[in-house]
């Protein structure tokens, strides 16, 4: 999957600080998440994809280690980040 099928400027855009930013932790987790979601969809049609899937488990973790920094560090913007990208129900 290409960075462009994702639309990483506007996640950027979206989940950045300030003008510029692409390494903060809100902006790593967007664009995870929008990886994940989309080779999830992959995995319902290449089931014996297991090569991919374990690539698929390693940004999952990537992004559960993000998001137990921002939960640290500042749990307001953890908070809001949740209710932005639906990932806790």
């Amino acid at each position: 999957m290409s960075v462009s099928d994702i639309k990483k400027s506007d996640i950027v855009a979206q989940f950045q600080r300030c003008n510029g930013d692409t390494g903060s932790p809100e902006v790593q987790v967007a664009l995870l998440t929008a990886r994940i979601n989309d080779l999830t969809n992959h995995f319902k049609k290449h089931i014996k994809d297991h090569h991919s899937r374990r690539g698929l488990l390693k940004m999952v973790s990537r992004r559960r280690k993000l998001l137990v920094y921002l939960k640290g560090r500042n749990p307001d913007s953890y908070r809001s980040l949740i209710d932005k990208l639906n990932l806790r129900k």
